[in-house]
């Protein structure tokens, strides 16, 4: 017989490099809005090369994690700047002009997961959770319909008018109020007709075609932290996503 060993699997030195990066972010060594060591402090830290620390910031730059500022430093990207707060927002005009939506808030309240919910944010089926409903209006015109799901354990004291008072966005509101910055987010998309729930918030007819947007969105080390399921309707507007 012949034994089998297991491989170990390699990673790059960059890629630890960025791993131990975005562990010293989930701890809060350096918060949201804040500048980093330099290179060559991370360098020297890390017992690396400059140019292997470089890399690893170049990655998470792109992913969003990190931005670079001419000048200035590298700083931990943060959701309360105007060109990001809106980042993950893609329904537009049919034009495809983009305009910042009103928020309001029909009502947030503690829960417990069912079994989808378990599985999108990777919690125990009937985990507590707080389950927020609002509408976003464009130009006055009610477009998209919110459904949000959140572990209860992240969110301590999260209520209507919490969210009400924030000046920002939700993802601010939970950079801000909770540690917790959405780093990625997955959607699945599909077209549905309007129930009697959903139609009269958003004035219009059971039956009328909506935009389902099924949206997981993650932080630091790829943790499921919001499940939210938008109905918008595109009588006026689109979903725009920019590729390339």
């Amino acid at each position: 017989m012949t034994k089998s060993h297991s491989t170990p699997t390699f990673r790059p030195l960059y890629e630890q490099i960025k791993i131990l990066i975005t562990q010293s972010l989930v701890a809060g060594e350096w918060r949201p809005g804040e500048v980093i060591p330099s290179e060559l402090e991370l360098a020297s830290r890390f017992k690396v090369s400059q140019g292997t620390v470089r890399k690893a910031i170049d990655e998470l730059a792109a992913e969003n994690i990190l931005v670079r500022r001419q000048g200035k430093g590298t700083f931990v990207a943060t959701h309360t700047e105007e060109h990001t707060q809106y980042r993950f927002l893609r329904i537009v005009e049919l034009s495809g002009k983009k305009e910042f939506p009103v928020s309001e808030v029909l009502h947030c309240e503690r829960g417990k997961a069912d079994s989808t919910a378990a599985d999108r944010l990777g919690i125990k089926r009937g985990a507590p959770v707080m389950m927020v409903r609002r509408l976003l209006r464009f130009s006055g015109e009610p477009v998209i319909l919110d459904d949000i799901c959140l572990p209860a354990s992240l969110f301590k004291g999260l209520s209507e008018a919490l969210i009400n008072e924030f000046q920002g966005t939700l993802y601010s509101l939970y950079e801000a109020r909770y540690s917790t910055r959405i780093i990625r987010a997955e959607e699945r998309i599909q077209a549905v007709a309007a129930d009697e729930a959903t139609a009269g918030p958003l004035g219009v007819s059971s039956g009328t075609p909506l935009l389902d947007i099924d949206r997981v969105a993650y932080t630091y080390g790829d943790q499921p932290v919001e499940w939210r399921v938008s109905r918008c309707n595109t009588k006026h507007h689109c979903y725009l996503n920019e590729l390339g």
